[in-house]
């Protein structure tokens, strides 16, 4: 195998581009988790699921196809054991969060997943934490704990508990995947095709067999299937990308802060989801706690990191 050549900075004008890329991938997949919640008026959360993942993996594998990527399947118990954490545990679980959860509380606490990868990394890889990290997850810790506000009562912890599993199934997942590319020479966007496409199989058997009310299909829902399949997942995907190629890990890792804050704002606004002081304050240490994580991330460049 040859050595690939060093990596040259980006022209600034495809900097300009990559970091615009940036910007619509964030709107788009914030702006998706009010999608999601509006989608639940017309159709059951896993008969949902299972429709807009049938249309993103078939989107995914069309991109594969288009880069001419090979189509070869990856090792298949990996594969389908982060199919079944990533797409189908994530999936299934955020989407039934939502059936009673607000959308802006969901996404922030689906995005806990940073602090739950960090702490299988380290139960598992044996990628001890460093202090920083340990900061982080200090944080985050205290900001869930205002977030859920259990001197409350329960509430509606039962939508808040599925929506922290949701992240820490994300979590599973990469691990698992970093495990793959560890041990394979796989192209990221080829292992999640097929880790979409083995997650996607497992969500429509909880569709047949989880009863639910029948689907209306109405000019909403045909909408909200047509932006998560086009938008969320096949462009969002190719946004990805870009950003991955042409900007720096760091930058491009902004998204993981900048997506949940976005579907917070976008649920305030369009939803009136208004977060009380608490949840503001939890927020706000949320977003501190995954700036931190970022800020640990960009001055550690191994592998192991990644």
């Amino acid at each position: 195998m040859s050595t690939p050549a060093p990596a040259t900075p980006p022209a600034p004008a495809a900097r300009r581009g990559a970091l615009l890329a940036l910007v619509a991938l964030t709107l788009i997949w914030s702006y998706n988790w009010i999608v999601m919640k509006q989608a639940l008026a017309y159709a059951g959360p896993f008969t949902f699921s299972a429709l807009r993942y049938v249309g993103g993996t078939t989107v995914l594998f069309a991109l594969l196809a288009l880069k001419r990527e090979s189509l070869a399947p990856p090792p298949w118990r990996p594969t389908l054991a982060i199919g079944l954490a990533q797409t189908t545990g994530f999936q299934a679980l955020v989407q039934w969060a939502l059936v009673h959860g607000g959308a802006g509380k969901t996404a922030l606490l689906a995005y806990t997943m940073p602090f739950w990868t960090v702490l299988l990394a380290w139960l598992l890889l044996r990628n001890r934490p460093r202090r920083a990290q340990w900061i982080s997850i200090a944080l985050a810790a205290l900001g869930l704990l205002l977030v859920l506000e259990p001197w409350r009562g329960v509430g509606d912890f039962g939508s808040a508990a599925l929506a922290i599993a949701g992240g820490l199934a994300w979590a599973i997942g990469t691990v698992l995947a970093k495990r793959v590319f560890d041990r394979h020479a796989i192209s990221a966007l080829r292992l999640t095709a097929w880790q979409m496409l083995a997650g996607t199989v497992a969500l429509v058997v909880l569709a047949l067999v989880i009863p639910e009310r029948a689907v209306a299909w109405t000019p909403d829902l045909l909408a909200a299937l047509a932006y998560n399949v086009l938008l969320a997942s096949g462009i969002g995907w190719a946004l990805w990308l870009t950003v991955v190629q042409r900007l720096p890990a760091a930058i491009a890792g902004l998204t993981s802060l900048a997506i949940p804050v976005a579907g917070v704002l976008f649920a305030w606004a369009l939803l009136g989801e208004r977060p009380d002081a608490a949840e503001t304050a939890g927020i706000a240490l949320i977003a501190l706690a995954l700036l931190t994580l970022l800020r640990a991330r960009r001055t550690d460049q191994s592998p192991a990191s990644t």
